[in-house]
Parts: C-alpha cells; structure tokens; sequence
C-alpha cells in the first residue's frame, strides 16, 4: 500500500468517526427530548411552553421545545414525505461519492462530513418517529426563529463553512 493510499483511508477513517459522533450527538440529543419533553409537559410560565433555558437575555429568549416536523427546513415539502426522502437520499449519496472519490480540496472535507452527517441524521428520524424532531426554539426580539436541532446546525455550520473557503479560494486566487 502506498503512502497516497494509506493517507485517502486515514482521512476516509477520520470523516467517518467525525461524521458518527455528530450523528450520536444529534441522535441522544432527539432521544432524549422526544421521550423528556411529553412527560415534563409545557410550561405555563415560559412565554411559548417547553423548558425555558434562558428568558429576556438581552431580548432573547431560549428553551426546549418539542416541534415534529414532517417536511424539510420550515415544513416545506410536508406533503410530500417520500418525494423528500429520496431526494434527500440521493443528495446525500452524490454528496460521499463526491467526497470519498472526486474531491481533492482537503479544506472541504469537514463541512462536507458536517451536512451528510446531519441529513443522515434527520433521515434516520424519518425512519424511528416518522419525522424529525426538533427543540431549539429562540425568540429574537419577539420573532420566532424556525425550531430546529443539532443535526441542522450541523447542516447549517457547514454550508456557512463552506461559504468562507469558497470566498477565501476566489479571494487568493484574484491575488496571484
């Protein structure tokens, strides 16, 4: 085995233990409040019920509240649960060939392992709860941000990291 070889398997080796622990995060977090969130009820004295974190901090509001959503991001495709559930499934089956065998750029490989990782994640709550449940709920000045959970930001912090390399690569390429 060469030297290039062993490398490709110890990074292959290194996304997927990265991409696991975000899945077993996101999945023992979901668990956890999906089974909590019902027997502790809501609370009549946070503004919007769940368990309220932290109230009126600098004029946001935070707490643990259970949404089961049955769409994508904000409900959409709600309707169409397996229509999203193969697109999302092909989407992320490009997105590991991609990663696994096409790409080269070593400074994409976590925020890609970040997104599959995430949309494994709310794939797998499609399969155990019949869509997938999300508990961060923020109030920011009085509008309600869309609850979401750890496999979402997962999703989200890659894009975003994804962003930033893109801009830095055009950026130092424009001053060669």
């Amino acid at each position: 085995m060469s030297k290039g070889e062993l490398s490709n398997y110890s990074r292959i080796a290194w996304l997927l233990l990265f991409g696991l622990a975000v899945l077993l995060v996101d999945f023992l977090t979901k668990a956890y409040i999906y089974y909590l969130i019902p027997s502790v009820g809501f609370s009549p004295h946070f503004p919007y019920g769940g368990i309220g974190v932290f109230q009126d901090f600098l004029g946001i509001d935070f707490a643990i509240s259970l949404a089961l959503n049955k769409g994508a991001a904000w409900g959409v495709l709600a309707n169409f649960q397996n229509l999203l559930l193969a697109i999302r499934i092909l989407v992320i089956t490009g997105m590991l060939i991609y990663l696994i065998f096409i790409n080269q750029n070593r400074r994409i490989f976590f925020p890609l392992t970040l997104i599959i990782a995430g949309a494994l994640g709310n794939i797998v709550d499609y399969f155990l709860y019949g869509y997938v449940v999300d508990f961060f709920h923020f109030n920011f000045w009085g509008y309600h941000f869309p609850v979401f959970n750890v496999a979402d930001s997962a999703i989200t912090i890659g894009v975003i990291w994804l962003f930033i390399v893109g801009f830095f690569s055009k950026s130092q390429k424009a001053s060669c």
